[in-house]
Parts: C-alpha cells; sequence; structure tokens
C-alpha cells in the first residue's frame, strides 16, 4: 500500500488551510485584534443562546393577501408570484426597520415560503421591538367630518368609522384618503418648538408636497386625520396652508413612541400584515455561561476520549487521537466557511461527533488486529484491514446521515444547528479516520518495513488478543424478556404520568429568572397567582435556588400576541416579589407552531424508522430488516419510558436525542451484521447459532470499545452541561447504553428466531466498493 506523494501533499495543505480557518473561533477578542491582516479572521457565527438576544418569528397573515389576491383577480400563476413577492418586501422592510433602530448584526431571513426570522443579538426586550416588526405602518390622510363616541349611528356612504389611538372615541372620515404615506422621504422624532412635547417630523416628496399644499389650502379651519394602521394617531386642525412639503404629527407621544413610529414611516408600510408567531429571549449571562459551559463539557469529553483511546492502542491510539483534532477544527473551518450558526445543541453534535468518528479508528484498528492475529504481513494486515472495515464504515455513517438528514428537514433553529454539525462531523471523519490515518500508516509501513503490523494496548494482553468465545445466544430468551418488561413498563409511564412535555409541543411560554440570592418560591406562587395568567408551574432550576424556570399553559383561544401579553404580566409579577431578579431566558411559542412542531416531531422518528428499514433491507435482507427495526422500536420505548420515568423536559432537543439514538442504536448493528454476512458466506455450513454467536464475539471488542468512547464523550455535558441541553445529553448516555446491549441480546435473538431459511437460501447482498 503505496500512496502517491501528490496526495500526502494534499492532504497536508487540506488540514493546514482548515486550521488556519478554524483558529480564529478558539480566539478571544483581544488575540483576534493582534492576528496578522493576511490571514482568516472570520469566526464561526453564534446563536443567540451563546451570545444573548432576542429573536422573533413573523407569519405573513394569509387572509389579508389571500383577500387582496381575489381583489385584485390574479390568476394562479400571479398570486403565486405575489405571495414570493410579499414575502421578499416584507424581509426588505423588516431590515429597514431594524437598521433604524441601531440593532448591531441583525438576522433576518425567510422561513420557508410565509415566514421571517428574526434575530437581534443583545437585544433584551423583544416587548420594545414587536410594536415596530408587527406594524403594517400604512399610513393614510383623510379629511375629518365629524366624531362620535365608539358604537353610535351609522356612517353615511362615502365615509368610514375609524377609532382614535389614544382616545375613547371614534372620527367619521372621508372613504378616500387625501394623500397618502408612500409619499413621505422622510420622518424624524423631535420635539415641539413650543410645547416641547415629542412629536413626528415629516417632509413629502416634490409630487407630494404639491398635493398636501393643495389639500391645506383648500381646508383651512378643518380637521384632518392622520391613520396609522387602521387608527387615527392625530387630527388637528388646519390653521393655515403647508406650502412647504413638511409637517408634524403630535399626540399624546412619548420620547419613544416617537422615535418608533419615525422609523416606521421611514422604513415604509409592509406589503401585507405580519403576524409574530413566536418570540424569545436570552439574557447575556446566560449566553457567556452557555459557551464557557460548551467549552469546558466538550473539552472534557474530548480528553476522556483522547485518554480512552491512547489506552487501548498506544502509539496508534494517539495517531488517532490526532485525527479527532483534526477532525475538530475542520468541522470549525467547515461552520465558517459556510456561515452556518453555532449554538449549544451544535456543540453537543459536535461532541457526539468525536464519539462517532472514533467507531471508524476502532474498526480499522481492531481489523488490523485480527488480520494480524491470523498471520498476515504488515501490509496484508493494513490492505485488508482498511478493505474490509471501509463497507462497515460506510453502512454505519449512512445510518447516522439518514437520522441527521431528518432532522435538518423537519427540525428548526437550533436543532437544526445540531443537525448540521453532527453530519459534518461524519463526514468529515470518513477523510480523517480513513485518509489520513491511511496515509499516516502507510508512510509508517514503508519506512520501518515491519515484518508485521503490530498495535500495541496499555491493556492486559489477555484482553486484547484473544477473542472471546461466549454463547450469547443461550441467554436470548432472558435477553427478550427483560427487554419486553422494561418496554411494556415504559409504556405505562408513557400512559401515566406521561411525559414533561415542553412548550415547543404544548404552546405557552417559559421564563427562566435568577437573582443574587434564594428566591423564595411561596412569595412568587402568590404573585404569579394574583396576576391570573391560567396554569403555572414553578420550579427551582438549580440547587441554591438562584435560579427558578415558571412554565405557563398557552392561553385558550389566543394567539401569540396574547401569550406575549402574559408573558409580561408575569415577568412584572417576578419583579414585584423579587425586585433584584433578571430574566435570563423567555420563550413564547404559539398554537400554530407548537402544532407544527409536534407533527414534525412524529413525522422524523416516523420517518427514520422506514429510512433505516429499507437501507438494511438493500444492504444486507429482509430478515436483517426486521430485526433492527424490531430492536429499534424497543430501544426507542425504553428511551421514552425514561424520559417519563425522570421527568426530563420532552422538548425539540429531545425529539433530537431520539433520532440520533434511533440512528447510533443500527449503526452499532450494522457492524454486527456486517460481520455475520462475511462469516455466513465464509463458512455456509455452519449453523446459524454459532455463526450468530461468532460474530458477536468477533465485534464484541469493537461494539465495547465505540459504546464506551460515545458515553465518555457525552458524560462530561450531561453532568455539567445546564438545562439547555439537559434534553439531550442525559438521555443520549442512557440510549448508548440501552443500543450496545440490544445489539446482543436482542437484534441478535430476533435474527436467530427469524429461522434457518437465511442460511439456506442465496443471498443477494450489495458491498462496498474499497
Amino acid at each position: 500500500m503505496v500512496l502517491s506523494k501528490w496526495r500526502l501533499v494534499l492532504y497536508g495543505l487540506i488540514i493546514l488551510i482548515g486550521s488556519v480557518i478554524a483558529l480564529p473561533s478558539l480566539l478571544s477578542s483581544q488575540q483576534l485584534a493582534a492576528w496578522p491582516d493576511w490571514l482568516p479572521s472570520k469566526q464561526v457565527a453564534l446563536g443567540l443562546d451563546l451570545r444573548g438576544g432576542a429573536h422573533l418569528v413573523l407569519e405573513i397573515d394569509e387572509r389579508a393577501l389571500q383577500k387582496e389576491i381575489e381583489e385584485e383577480g390574479l390568476d394562479a400563476n400571479a398570486a403565486l408570484a405575489r405571495r414570493q413577492s410579499a414575502l421578499q418586501q416584507s424581509i426588505e422592510i423588516v431590515r429597514r426597520r431594524i437598521d433604524a433602530i441601531g440593532v448591531a448584526e441583525p438576522t433576518v431571513q425567510a422561513l420557508g415560503t410565509d415566514r421571517i426570522l428574526v434575530q437581534l443579538p443583545g437585544l433584551q426586550d423583544p416587548a420594545s421591538i414587536r410594536t415596530l416588526l408587527g406594524s403594517t405602518a400604512k399610513l393614510t390622510f383623510h379629511r375629518v367630518e365629524s366624531w362620535s363616541v365608539p358604537g353610535r349611528g351609522t356612517p353615511r356612504i362615502g365615509t368610514i368609522r375609524v377609532p382614535a389611538a389614544d382616545e375613547d372615541i371614534e372620527y367619521i372620515l372621508q372613504q378616500r384618503p387625501m394623500l397618502q404615506g408612500e409619499r413621505l422621504v422622510q420622518a424624524n422624532a423631535s420635539f415641539d418648538s413650543q410645547t416641547a412635547q415629542p412629536v413626528v417630523s415629516f417632509r413629502f416628496d416634490d409630487v407630494g408636497a404639491k398635493e398636501f399644499a393643495k389639500i391645506t389650502t383648500e381646508n383651512v379651519g378643518r380637521q384632518f386625520a392622520i391613520v396609522l394602521d387602521g387608527k387615527v394617531i392625530s387630527a388637528p386642525r388646519i390653521q393655515e396652508p403647508i406650502v412647504g412639503g413638511s409637517g408634524q404629527i403630535t399626540g399624546n407621544f412619548t420620547a419613544a413612541e416617537t422615535s418608533s413610529l419615525s422609523a416606521l414611516l421611514r422604513a415604509g408600510a409592509l406589503p401585507v400584515p405580519l403576524q409574530i408567531i413566536q418570540e424569545g429571549m436570552v439574557g447575556p449571562d446566560l449566553g457567556s455561561d452557555a459557551i464557557r459551559m460548551g467549552a469546558v463539557t466538550g473539552a472534557a469529553g474530548l480528553l476522556l476520549v483522547l485518554a480512552f483511546m491512547t489506552v487501548l492502542y498506544r502509539g496508534w491510539g494517539v495517531v488517532a487521537n490526532l485525527a479527532l483534532v483534526v477532525n475538530v477544527f475542520l468541522t470549525l473551518a467547515a461552520l465558517t466557511l459556510l456561515g452556518v450558526t453555532l449554538t449549544l445543541p451544535g456543540i453537543a453534535g459536535i461532541v457526539l461527533g468525536i464519539g462517532l468518528a472514533v467507531d471508524a479508528n476502532v474498526l480499522i484498528n481492531e481489523r488490523i488486529r485480527e488480520e494480524t492475529r491470523n498471520g498476515k504481513s504488515a501490509v496484508a494486515a493494513l490492505t485488508n484491514g482498511f478493505q474490509r472495515a471501509y463497507a462497515t464504515i460506510i453502512d454505519s455513517n449512512v445510518t447516522a446521515l439518514i437520522a441527521t438528514a431528518l432532522l435538518f428537514w423537519l427540525g428548526s433553529g437550533p436543532v437544526q444547528g445540531f443537525a448540521v454539525t453532527m453530519a459534518l462531523g461524519i463526514a468529515i471523519s470518513m477523510f480523517t479516520a480513513v485518509a489520513v490515518v491511511k496515509a499516516i500508516m502507510s508512510v509508517w509501513v514503508r519506512w520501518r518495513r515491519p515484518k508485521h503490523f503490530v498495535i500495541g494496548s496499555l491493556l492486559p494482553a489477555r484482553w486484547r488478543n484473544a477473542t472471546p468465545n461466549f454463547q450469547f445466544m443461550r441467554a436470548r430468551f432472558i435477553g427478550l424478556g427483560v427487554s419486553l418488561v422494561l418496554s411494556v413498563a415504559s409504556v405505562v409511564l408513557f400512559i401515566k404520568p406521561g411525559l414533561n412535555y415542553g412548550v415547543d409541543f404544548t404552546g405557552g411560554t417559559i421564563i427562566e429568572a435568577s437573582a443574587p440570592a434564594t428566591m423564595q418560591l411561596a412569595d412568587l406562587r402568590a404573585g404569579l397567582e394574583r396576576a391570573d395568567l391560567g396554569e403555572v408551574s414553578l420550579q427551582q432550576a438549580n440547587a441554591d435556588g438562584t435560579t427558578i424556570l415558571v412554565r405557563i399553559q398557552q392561553q385558550p383561544d389566543a394567539g401569540a400576541a396574547a401569550q406575549t401579553e402574559v408573558a409580561e404580566r408575569a415577568k412584572a409579577a417576578i419583579l414585584e416579589a423579587e425586585p433584584a431578579a433578571s430574566f435570563d431566558r423567555v420563550d413564547i411559542i404559539g398554537p400554530k407552531v407548537s402544532g407544527e412542531l409536534t407533527d414534525a416531531g412524529i413525522l422524523a422518528v416516523l420517518f427514520a424508522s422506514v429510512a433505516m428499514f429499507i437501507y438494511i433491507w438493500i444492504r444486507f435482507d429482509w430478515h436483517f430488516a426486521v430485526g433492527a427495526i424490531a430492536t429499534l422500536v424497543l430501544d426507542t420505548t425504553k428511551v421514552i419510558g425514561f424520559f417519563a420515568l425522570t421527568g426530563l423536559e420532552f422538548n425539540l432537543t429531545a425529539i433530537a436525542a431520539v433520532l440520533t439514538l434511533i440512528g447510533y442504536s443500527v449503526n452499532d448493528k450494522v457492524v454486527v451484521y456486517d460481520r455475520m454476512r462475511e462469516n455466513l458466506r465464509l463458512h455456509p455450513d455452519v449453523p446459524l447459532r454459532q455463526i450468530i454467536d461468532r460474530s458477536i464475539n468477533e465485534t464484541l471488542a469493537r461494539s465495547i470499545f465505540t459504546s464506551v468512547t460515545a458515553f465518555l464523550a457525552m458524560v462530561p455535558m450531561a453532568l455539567w452541561g445546564g438545562a439547555t441541553v439537559a434534553s439531550f445529553a442525559v438521555p443520549m448516555v442512557f440510549g448508548i447504553v440501552v443500543a450496545a446491549s440490544s445489539s446482543v441480546f436482542i437484534a441478535a435473538p430476533i435474527l436467530l428466531f427469524l429461522g434457518e431459511r437465511i442460511k439456506h437460501r442465496p443471498m443477494v447482498v450489495q458491498e462496498a466498493t474499497p
């Protein structure tokens, strides 16, 4: 096995360039300032959960848009174009409004065909911008005919009844506007020179100035109303003609309100109303804690894996560790180049990817050891080891990629970030674990020319050299019986007490608040009860009671606007009971979003199971596919039971854990299946029971080692990762143990019970080309 020099140079260049691109993301702002200008300096974009800020999801008002389409008589093609145009115009106007108030580095992007995601780093109060983004800002000028108390009288034809914005009266206005707000070219917050009251000064373009001069000349002594989004915000009396094309909007405004109103007018009117269907906030302290927590737990997991690999394979373990470090650097480089936003679940994806990337190294090293024990020379052991491990590596990685693809497709926000980092880590591990390690081993063999390829270990010789000979199938009834009992118990727990569903699936509001000292739950609960918020749950989020979580149920028959108002009342009640409290996180999920997330979660699990079944059937045989899916159902029910038993919040992150465990569980079984297929071909006359036992024993070391590395990678995050990733990391640790044991005690017995017909019928299988 001789690799060409140009390939070695290519590998080196990829690693060097990737490391240089990744390094700025590991530097502080001070270190980055001293970074040479001629080197890349772009850092990985951090999500709001890592740097703090607010986010909102806005949706186009479908009814209003459909009404406009019908009024204009557009055909199907024109209606599709109108929808796209409305979305793009809305995005541009939302961006202008945000720019007008000076938020640094905002993100405004389309979500699907009718939604807009707005992320505002550093903004701690989404209420301050809610009106700015949700207002259509349609400005018109009408002549006032009269005014009355609300609901009294019927306006004559050609007039409309419009409520006042700050008074309990209604104005009767001419229906046809005298002037449209589109003619405005400037609007600024200022103060009236005589009264010193906050006002909005405006100026028209040339055409608008001429029209405004004509209107004011012809209507001296009359009132005219300034109408914004269906409400009269000002109704001054025209004292004299205004010929300069400028004027003022007066009213009972605060300085903040005039700033917001002027920003709305400068940005222009939205082409269609937008509704806020989801919003959230992460405090800066929580964001910095999340970065520190993610870095510490990720580094701890990496160090545990590196230490374990060194114990397993000594020098070649160090080589595998080098490949892991390169994997992390190249993953960061890919995230930087692709502009992917890194979230805390994304860090969890990188950490888990480290554990799974080791799988390829373990498969390769164990195969080389096996070839060496069979008397092969160093070159032959290296060549055959890589060739025979390659097909298994492909199969196991494909199953994991299926799960991550579904996560990206059906997930949103941080879950998609997790899927991206996980997929990149898996894909890059194919380069680092196969190409890079293979190149290093090949160069070493060519340089040292050893007779045998010896992979050392710090473990005792009897543990690493001898192939075990356990009769696993003797315990098949015990294994299946215990598994069935646990799964039935899990179903019972799922029914009662049930899962602790998060607001992702139930809708509602969750508020995380902290204070310098222990907060009194009784006082907080009494204050929240007085606020009349409906069903509210209150719990301590840490041991010393300085952080609390408040969950408020979805308001009946109300949209996200009502939830927002409830959240503000809850925050006020908390501050009344604990004035020193600060809000680390606020999430508001509307009923429409929660319903969509529920459907997406169910579909993701179903699609993943079907995709795994089809893939294994194609790669192996239907018997293997049935065994894998049956085991998958048992594994999944146990994980669901674990959620019900522990009371962990079952949210979108929990769905990510379930899907990842589906991929990991099938990944583990594919390795055993691959060896069974190989042994069936090599030993056609051996009974199936012996084939299964032999295959499990031959792959036992790999299964244990890979499970241990994945376990070690996730344990620090499960213990110290905090509430944000608890619903992912904790069940992952449990699920890794379940998946490892089920490969031996469930999947294999099910395969045996399917019958000896597997041994006696021709098997049409496909093998990956090395």
